[in-house]
């Protein structure tokens, strides 16, 4: 059958013009591809920490005039006050600051973490509350930074809260012996302290009254689940009296939150509700749920050295790069 004509002026003859080679196509595919994968929650957030490790590099961090003792407390547990004692103290010596942790917790989590030896038969602060003993004889030096040290605790200091109660000045032995140990630092030629972190236990006894006596600041963390304002009030309560009875200078002057997810409605109705309470006291800084912060007391480090590129480690050095900036206004 000869081909019918109306079929031959429909047949479609290939444009060369408008060839578009395998390259071409290939390369707007992978463009494509890659388009898809920057819009992915994953590649986001990775865009974001590298913006914010950005501008943490630029940020000035100026050193304070005077020795800054923080005591971090919060008589619920879990909350992050060892976790966020142990990776300030490691940010600020980070920043080339002189730095103290007092570990006044009797489980020592805060000597663990700093990989400080801290055993029934090592001087510790049961020694320098109950017995006088000198900070200067019982201070280690944190391996991992030749500008951070630490006051170590062991089990002992369990019965310290009891046999406190029997002895003179019992709220103010530990402020005593840190000044103590500020004079022997200068006597021996070494530098100030910049930095006093005190490591509480999650309770208001004996032992958190002589962190707040020794302190001017208060640093609270505030974990971002449900039951994060309960026992604040108590808390607040507790500084109050200390404030009106053994150190008028005490304040609150930082609340971190803690353990913060950012795919949760509650995490993010918690920090809003803690920001309306506290507006001026709360960070900018969040220290997210993280499994790196978790993992690095179990090998004996801070999260700045076990990861130091992860996003716990970018927090905890925004935290403190933001405390260093609102101590020098």
């Amino acid at each position: 059958m000869p081909p019918n004509p109306q079929d031959q002026s429909e047949t479609v003859v290939p444009d060369q013009g408008r060839h578009v080679s395998h390259e071409t196509i290939d390369s707007i595919t992978s463009r494509i591809a890659i388009s898809d994968r920057l819009k992915s929650p994953v590649a986001r957030e990775l865009m974001n920490e590298k913006k914010r490790w950005k501008q943490l590099a630029k940020q000035p961090v100026p050193r304070p005039d005077h020795t800054r003792v923080l005591t971090i407390s919060n008589q619920k547990g879990g909350v992050g006050k060892t976790s966020t004692a142990v990776n300030l103290a490691a940010a600020m010596a980070d920043r080339g600051f002189e730095t103290l942790v007092v570990d006044i917790d009797p489980q020592g989590n805060a000597s663990t973490a700093l990989n400080i030896e801290h055993g029934m038969d090592v001087d510790s602060t049961y020694d320098v509350l109950i017995e006088g003993t000198p900070v200067k004889d019982v201070v280690r030096q944190c391996p991992d930074y030749p500008n951070l040290y630490c006051i170590p605790s062991n089990i002992d200091l369990a019965g310290a809260e009891i046999e406190l109660v029997s002895l003179v000045a019992r709220e103010q032995r530990l402020d005593r012996a840190l000044r103590e140990y500020a004079e022997a630092r200068e006597e021996a030629g070494l530098p100030r302290l910049d930095y006093i972190f005190i490591d509480c236990p999650p309770s208001l006894g004996l032992l958190t009254i002589n962190a707040f006596v020794a302190a001017k600041e208060v640093l609270i963390p505030i974990q971002c689940e449900y039951y994060a304002l309960e026992g604040l009030s108590q808390l607040l309560k507790n500084i109050e009296l200390v404030q009106k009875h053994l150190n008028p200078t005490l304040r609150v002057s930082t609340i971190l939150l803690t353990m913060y997810d950012g795919r949760t409605n509650l995490a993010s109705q918690v920090a809003d509700e803690v920001r309306q309470h506290f507006p001026d006291e709360v960070l900018n800084a969040m220290i997210p749920r993280s499994v790196r912060i978790s993992e690095a007391p179990s090998y004996q480090q801070t999260v700045l050295t076990y990861d130091p590129q992860s996003t716990g480690a970018l927090s905890y050095l925004e935290a403190a790069v933001e405390i260093a900036q609102r101590g020098a206004n």
